[in-house]
């Protein structure tokens, strides 16, 4: 039987939700919030801004993008909040950023990015009663997220809603992202996978190939070194495939990771539930068909 979250998980509704339903959402919400990362609107205003970002190289406006809320930090703070990149890749990306813009303009550069790729994508629908309906219903979701212990949820949650409904929508999208995402890092954690063993034990599983997680910066000694660390394990094979016991430990990573990600659904009805499902479905296939997400991420949706 299907592990679900009941009432002792949180505040909300006090009716559970199935670890399944969370890791759907959570498959309809990932594209919606990466269109800040590959569209060409966000890169026209980065490159305003004076970063380099585009979308043959992401990177210069990825760092300073996801990490403008929470302030003007350095490579080691953000390093500390996204895990499985390189602190070498983020220090040659996050050492000068705030030389080039703030914070507060990289956020409102962001901003005007994602409004006019969310138009670009969406066209006329931008303004339907549909996305109001998807908004208010994630916004319901995203405002009873408990932020405590999840600094990049914590500091998106604290940003102003955007006025216009298509933006409330990501930014909701967004917070939910990130919440899951630092609840994620929490589940790595507990089974003892440092940023790179992470990254190795993924790719063991299949949920993306070797040369897609090697765009985290890593050298092929430190992965080498992590894959080393994991068949020592006994989780990870010589060949570097995952053994058994490797591809039971990256399912509980997933199940702990849905686990602490349900909470904020309770504060919708199981048929407030259904309904948003059913209002992001057009809006998902609208950016999985615009091309501008590639076909295999890190994060191993469609394949965890």
């Amino acid at each position: 039987m299907e592990t679900g979250i009941g009432p002792g998980s949180g505040a909300g509704t006090g009716v559970g939700i199935e670890l399944g339903e969370v890791r759907r959402l959570w498959h309809l919400l990932e594209p919606l919030h990466a269109v800040l990362y590959y569209a060409p609107e966000v890169f026209e205003e980065s490159a305003a801004l004076g970063y380099a970002g585009s979308a043959e190289d992401r990177w210069p406006t990825y760092f300073p993008f996801r990490a403008a809320p929470l302030g003007a930090v350095g490579s080691e703070r953000v390093s500390s909040a996204f895990y499985s990149f390189s602190p070498r890749m983020v220090a040659a990306h996050m050492d000068c950023a705030w030389d080039t813009a703030s914070p507060a303009d990289a956020l409102k550069a962001r901003e005007r990015g994602m409004d006019r790729a969310y138009r670009a994508i969406f066209g006329d629908r931008a303004a339907s009663t549909e996305l109001v309906e998807a908004a208010r219903l994630l916004r319901r979701a995203a405002e009873a997220a408990n932020t405590a212990v999840r600094p990049m949820a914590a500091a998106h949650a604290k940003l102003a809603w955007p006025a216009a409904p298509h933006l409330q929508l990501w930014h909701a999208a967004t917070i939910l992202r990130e919440h899951r995402g630092d609840g994620h890092l929490a589940a790595l954690l507990v089974a003892g996978l440092d940023p790179v063993e992470a990254l190795v034990s993924f790719a063991a599983i299949g949920a993306a190939c070797v040369e897609r997680f090697e765009s985290r910066g890593w050298s092929r000694r430190e992965w080498s070194g992590a894959r080393e660390r994991l068949v020592a394990r006994g989780l990870v094979a010589e060949s570097g495939t995952a053994t058994p016991a490797g591809r039971e430990l990256r399912a509980e990573v997933e199940r702990h990771t849905d686990e602490l990600a349900a909470a904020p659904w309770l504060a919708l009805t199981p048929p407030d539930r259904s309904r948003l499902t059913e209002l992001l479905g057009e809006f998902w296939v609208a950016v999985l068909g615009s091309g501008l997400l590639p076909s295999e991420s890190t994060l191993g949706i469609g394949k965890v």
